[in-house]
């Protein structure tokens, strides 16, 4: 009876000692060395100029890791606090009509490519690629292929690596904190841009979906 008191006043105590969202951040520390999420956090928080405690606070309102760096792109480009997209988003609004609202119009999203790749980024490209280029304020991409657009030149810009590399690895299904990760390691061992990663053929889907 007595272990069992002491159980129960061990788990009232617990959080003060923990303050805030603490018991996440922990849970994610824990998880990082598998799935390389805090490796990916960093690089986001590094490349958009973004503290880690507001990393954190995105991810614990119910942005997916994969759309984090959409939350800071729109942000960055509409010149608005990352809260403002958060907002709009968990009222269901889509990355496009998002953007939209701040008068950013697909083009925005847009990486330079001059090949044709499967998916996901064959019909990602090819809504630019079935339309002149003065029509691309025309074009509205589904909340995949801004994810898939969005993540690609940041990891490309952040480690200044080959594009064509990264559409390679997400092709093959990787998760962008899995690329991440492998880019980072590849960077270490020469000029980047210049090294092939192993890609290995995952189960899950590659497309970014909305969750």
């Amino acid at each position: 009876m007595k272990s069992v008191l002491t159980l129960i006043v061990t788990l009232f105590l617990l959080p003060s000692f923990y303050p805030g969202n603490a018991f996440a951040q922990l849970e994610i520390g824990l998880s990082a060395d598998k799935d390389g999420i805090k490796e990916f956090y960093l690089a986001i928080g590094e490349h958009y100029k973004a503290p880690e405690k507001e990393i954190m606070v995105v991810r614990e309102r119910g942005i997916s890791s994969d759309e984090i760096p959409v939350v800071f792109f729109i942000a960055r480009r509409a010149k608005v606090a990352p809260e403002t997209i958060i907002n709009l988003r968990l009222k269901g609004k889509s990355w496009m009509n998002i953007s939209l609202s701040f008068g950013l119009t697909a083009e925005v999203f847009y990486v330079e490519s001059k090949k044709d790749y499967g998916p996901p980024y064959g019909k990602a490209y090819g809504h630019f690629k079935n339309k002149p280029r003065k029509e691309w304020n025309t074009i509205r991409l589904p909340d995949g292929d801004i994810v898939n657009f969005v993540n690609l030149k940041f990891i490309s810009d952040y480690h200044g690596y080959s594009t064509d590399e990264i559409i390679m690895m997400r092709s093959a299904g990787e998760k962008f904190s899995g690329i991440n990760g492998k880019v980072k390691k590849a960077k270490g061992h020469g000029k980047a841009g210049k090294h092939k990663v192993a890609v290995k053929p995952e189960k899950h889907n590659a497309k970014g979906k909305k969750k």
